[in-house]
């Protein structure tokens, strides 16, 4: 069995063109505004970062190619969504952020033909935003999908749909959203969800306030939406009914790579600012890099990502393969999420006082990885359902037979 970790030319050649695009023009922005997408222009921004990607070559790497987009796989999404993912705008410069990402990613997957021409080819082209409505005050839907409050009743020609949800990023200013809803079984049940597609201004939709959180890097801020008798034709259903949550799987453990990839690029950022201090500042008679207790956090951050790194590849690996990759997804989410962590409060520790003022992005940076923590999925609940599926498996086995020694 042959292993090859090395990326085609064109995969290399797109690499260096985003991350010079970022550097040059990207990065300036975000800096200038202290990482905060909306104070720094919001959607028009996004419109004018979008025609320079196009310009450059580098625009929707993962969308399909008949859409416009470069029809990336997984694996050779990761080096070009990390090199984006350095500047907290260049996930928005370059189409690429969630939850236009993983909406894209959907949709070209399970949409029929009618449904792509009318909602994939204008998010694909940039031309609107989308955002996708599952999560649920409580006792709604949340880390637990099955608690989904929201309900779609059948009425003729299509669907009326009721419910509140939260949480939902980039709700303000999206063209359409991807609702969540029951249509079978009660609140708690496994299973009986669909999922719908509406435009924004279909009635009965009202975006109602920003949930406000400390990550700043992402345009229509993350939402209380309130749905309201929407009426929703039946060519809008996306997927078979009470199959939604089958059909979302297509987007979870993928958008969830994508995550690890674009906060790969903050993590690996904040460790080059921090070797850049560390290897030019004085204290105790030499370069503060030259001490114990300063290298040994060097090289956790370098195990760090060289492990989250490591872990991507293989689910993005499994994911280009047909497989489910629950496991492998799962794993990488969560070790990831706390890894990157873990990257920037190091480095915030080794650059001292500039690790937690503005002069340095270190402190807003990290506001921006904690959130991961939490987003698509705690990582208590991924452990959970590690140890679950991995209890189930010996179970099996120890059923047919099967003892380990």
């Amino acid at each position: 069995m042959s292993i090859d970790l090395s990326y085609r030319p064109e995969v290399v050649d797109l690499v260096d063109r985003a991350r010079r695009f970022i550097a040059d023009v990207v990065l300036p922005v975000e800096n200038r505004h202290a990482g905060d997408v909306e104070a720094a222009g919001g959607d028009d921004l996004r419109r004018e970062l979008n025609a320079q990607a196009k310009q450059a070559g580098i625009f929707a790497p993962h969308a399909p190619v008949e859409f416009g987009g470069l029809g990336l796989n997984m694996s050779d999404r990761a080096p070009v969504f990390e090199a984006a993912g350095r500047s907290t705008f260049g996930p928005v410069a370059l189409h690429l952020g969630a939850p236009d990402e993983g909406n894209v990613h959907m949709l070209a997957h399970i949409a029929t033909d009618a449904q792509k021409q009318k909602y994939l080819a204008p998010l694909a082209a940039g031309d609107v935003r989308s955002a996708f409505a599952m999560t649920e005050p409580a006792p709604g839907a949340g880390a637990d999908p099955n608690a989904l409050n929201t309900l779609a009743q059948k009425v003729p020609g299509g669907w009326k749909i009721n419910g509140l949800k939260r949480f939902i990023t980039g709700a303000d200013g999206a063209g359409f959203f991807i609702i969540m809803a029951r249509t079978a079984g009660e609140p708690g049940d496994r299973g009986g969800a669909t999922m719908f597609l509406a435009p924004a201004e279909a009635a009965g939709i009202e975006v109602q306030r920003y949930v406000h959180t400390y990550d700043r890097g992402m345009i229509g801020g993350h939402c209380e939406v309130r749905f309201t008798d929407v009426f929703v034709p039946d060519e809008d259903v996306l997927g078979e009914p009470d199959q939604g949550y089958r059909y979302a799987q297509v987007r979870l453990g993928p958008a969830r790579m994508t995550h690890v990839m674009r906060w790969m690029g903050i993590a690996v950022r904040a460790h080059d600012l921090a070797l850049d201090y560390v290897s030019t500042r004085q204290g105790f008679g030499g370069r503060i890099g030259d001490l114990g207790m300063i290298q040994q956090m060097v090289a956790d951050n370098e195990i760090d990502i060289a492990g989250a790194r490591a872990l991507l590849v293989r689910a993005c690996w499994e994911l280009d393969q047909g497989e489910h990759a629950s496991d492998s997804t799962s794993i990488a989410k969560t070790f990831a999420a706390e890894a990157y962590s873990r990257v920037l409060d190091r480095c915030m520790q080794m650059c001292g006082g500039l690790g937690v003022s503005e002069d340095l992005p270190l402190a807003r940076l990290a506001n921006e990885v904690r959130p991961f923590r939490i987003y698509d999925g705690p990582s208590e609940v991924h452990r959970w359902a590690l140890a679950r599926r991995a209890v189930g498996r010996a179970r099996k086995n120890t059923e047919a037979g099967i003892v380990h020694v």
